[in-house]
């Protein structure tokens, strides 16, 4: 029974270790294997009960097999993120040990922040923008493009960013080009929010539009939720966003929910990017001020 627990769990595999903490033993294992209740997958990683496991059980399988610090990387991790096609070329594991490849596997050796992983669908896994660094030094400039768009279309979030990988790693190979990809010669490096909000302060001094509330709470559908800028008279809320790599998905999905309940109350939700802010700076206060000369009209930007 609880042999069978673990392989629902697992995606139909389990490792020799984890069959042998449930208490099996090496002769139960042994036995098992000789008459087909358990089938080899990789060194020391079974299948439980068939040996027709899904990919995602194969991809399992080949983590486990490379020790309790592998996760999966590279283009196998793109995969199961979702942003790059499912093919059947080798799967990618990267942990700090050496090891040689086998079994249809490619090690990747390296010591990989706890930011830097995640578990989805049960399998470890380089986070969303660890897997982008990696990807980037290894697929085409076009391939790695389709892979970001890929990223935004979906909405993928993560809780570590893209810029901040890129300073952690500013000679790790594929990070010029993503630097070179996502226009980020003159950006800096991990945007806060202090930071964004400070920009967005500095920008609004230098103008005649009154002042906003800042970090103010509105009331919408018997919820609180605190806003970044508040124009309350006008019903104008300005909302300081640093985009995908700044966000885990959580609070994506919070923003956006928070989003709908304001606007269908009848208030004006405007977001501003860091990037609209440095690099097109009057654009914005021009609409700024042709929204706050209005009243009542509920739209976004």
């Amino acid at each position: 029974m609880a042999v069978a627990r673990l392989a629902r769990a697992q995606h139909g595999v389990a490792a020799r270790h984890q069959l042998l903490e449930l208490g099996l033993s090496a002769d139960q294992i042994g036995r098992r294997i000789r008459r087909g209740s358990l089938h080899v997958v990789q060194r020391s990683v079974y299948a439980i009960g068939h040996s027709a496991i899904s990919v995602r059980g194969h991809w399992l399988a080949a983590v486990l097999t490379y020790g309790a610090q592998a996760v999966l990387s590279h283009r196998s991790a793109g995969e199961l993120w979702g942003i790059l096609s499912q093919t059947e070329r080798a799967i990618e594991v990267t942990s700090p040990g050496r090891w040689r490849r086998r079994g249809g596997i490619v090690p990747h050796q390296a010591s990989i922040h706890g930011d830097e992983i995640c578990v989805l669908d049960r399998i470890p896994v380089t986070g969303l923008s660890r897997t982008l660094l990696d990807l980037a030094s290894v697929l085409s400039r076009e391939q790695l493009e389709r892979a970001l768009n890929e990223t935004e279309v979906r909405g993928l979030t993560d809780r570590i960013s893209i810029h901040v990988l890129m300073a952690r790693y500013p000679r790790r190979a594929g990070t010029a080009a993503l630097r070179t990809i996502l226009g980020d010669a003159q950006r800096p490096r991990g945007v806060t929010r202090r930071e964004l909000e400070a920009m967005f302060a500095k920008l609004l001094a230098r103008t005649d539009l009154p002042s906003p509330h800042r970090n103010a709470d509105v009331a919408v559908a018997g919820r609180f939720f605190e806003v970044d800028c508040l124009w309350r008279a006008q019903r104008l809320i300005v909302e300081l966003d640093g985009g995908f790599v700044h966000k885990t998905w959580r609070a994506s999905e919070r923003d956006r929910e928070r989003d709908r309940l304001l606007i269908t109350d009848g208030w004006r939700v405007v977001r501003i990017t860091w990037r609209q802010i440095r690099d097109d700076a009057p654009a914005v206060i021009a609409d700024l001020r042709r929204l706050l000369r209005q009243s009542g009209r509920a739209l976004t930007l």
